[in-house]
């Protein structure tokens, strides 16, 4: 039997008839099972992939690579000569001195926590995802007394260019008439929105002198240095040279290490995705194994008249192999396609949808982030494809087995 031929039938063996309906309504079920399967597997991995992009690039743009603190938390003094000596490190590309401290924001009647970053202007302009980021105001404005605020703080609070904020720390001044609290009033000079939820409604930047005014550190001292490396995904080295120059009286801690617990409960929830997804594929696979065997008992009579003309097994065999792997191939190729056009359009999507629900879909409070990211990995997309083939291939041998092991002497005196 030509190959051909074994197409021709196999194709047949598949269409829909009155008295096979139910045969055929199980194969198209196992047929979506796969396309959803793999189409929905390809949409989380991308979303999740976006998610990690988005807060890696957010983090490391905002904050430095490496963290180098004092032990014991104490301030760091003489930083001008630590910054000096760190610049000579291999694969350190800047280093900034940083006051950071703790805060109540408060105008127009409303108060809100927040975090102080102070930072010299020149190193505040050198931070792309501020300075290309910034709503109102511009770079230059950040000087003197002049503070930096997210775009979320600022609606909380009702603030704009040139309004006032009042500054309240915990920390109290001590006078002959007890504790009173320590609070200033500084000039908004300009508002920046990174898409981060967290650094949007709860960061506050603040030229260096004027943090260390405020927060009563002295002119030699700083809350600690931001390092920022060449490549901050092979770091580990570049902290064991920090570690070296610096000595056990100071404290290196890499990006890494400060978000370990969030970026690992982002790989952890990655890993139950895929696995919880792959169970769709795996139901759909099974889905293909009990309709052809269904299809091999209602075929059984035509099985034993194709062995009778000169049929080989092999050929029995390859016919209910591309039967059921036809299932697999377009199922695999529906959700490919439905899957790449999905996380490719999936902010349009999302917009779309809160549009005509009228709600809320990815909550920026609640996901971090302001937009629904997605990154597609051709080599994530190559393995999910080849995943939902494989298995589509091995749910069609046993049937394709026992369809090629049929006795046609049995079939036909007993059909």
């Amino acid at each position: 039997m030509s190959s051909s031929a074994e197409r021709l039938i196999a194709f047949r063996y598949l269409r829909p008839r009155r008295k096979e309906g139910f045969v055929s309504l199980i194969a198209g079920f196992s047929l979506l099972g796969i396309a959803l399967g793999v189409g929905t597997l390809i949409v989380v991995m991308a979303v999740m992939n976006g998610f990690r992009q988005e807060l890696l690039q957010r983090i490391l743009g905002l904050n430095g690579h490496i963290g180098v603190y004092a032990q014991f938390g104490d301030p760091v003094t003489g930083y001008d000569a630590l910054v000096a000596q760190l610049d000579q490190v291999k694969g350190v590309m800047s280093v900034a001195p940083l006051v950071k401290g703790q805060v109540m924001a408060s105008a127009n009647g409303i108060a809100r926590g927040a975090v102080v970053h102070g930072l010299r202007p020149a190193d505040f302009a050198a931070r792309d995802i501020l300075a290309n980021n910034l709503t109102q105001g511009y770079v230059s404005d950040f000087n003197d007394d002049s503070v930096v605020v997210g775009v979320r703080l600022a609606e909380a609070l009702g603030l704009g260019i040139g309004d006032s904020v009042t500054l309240i720390s915990p920390q109290v001044n001590r006078t002959a008439f007890g504790a009173a609290p320590r609070l200033r009033a500084y000039r908004v000079a300009a508002i920046f929105d990174v898409g981060m939820y967290e650094y949007d409604s709860g960061f506050i930047f603040m030229p260096l002198q004027a943090a260390q005014i405020y927060f009563k550190t002295g002119g030699e001292k700083v809350t600690g240095l931001e390092v920022l490396t060449t490549d901050p995904v092979q770091i580990d080295q570049t902290v064991r040279h920090l570690s070296g120059v610096l000595g056990p009286q100071y404290r290196v801690l890499s990006w890494q290490q400060a978000n370990a617990g969030f970026f690992n409960a982002i790989q952890v929830e990655r890993n139950v995705m895929f696995l919880i997804l792959t169970l769709i594929i795996l139901v759909a696979a099974f889905n293909i194994v009990s309709s052809m065997i269904m299809l091999v008992k209602d075929k059984s009579m035509d099985i034993a008249v194709l062995r009778s003309l000169g049929a080989t097994r092999g050929a029995i065999l390859r016919i209910f192999i591309l039967s059921g792997a036809m299932i697999g191939v377009i199922g695999t190729a529906l959700g490919f396609t439905a899957g790449l056009a999905f996380a490719n359009n999936i902010e349009a999507i999302r917009r779309w949808l809160e549009t005509f629900t009228g709600g809320d879909l990815f909550s920026a409070e609640i996901y971090f982030l302001s937009q629904l990211p997605a990154v597609v990995d051709p080599v994530e997309v190559a393995a999910v494809t080849g995943m939902g083939l494989g298995l589509s291939f091995l749910a069609t041998l046993y049937p394709a087995w026992r369809a090629a092991t049929l006795d046609p002497v049995e079939v036909l005196r007993y059909g």
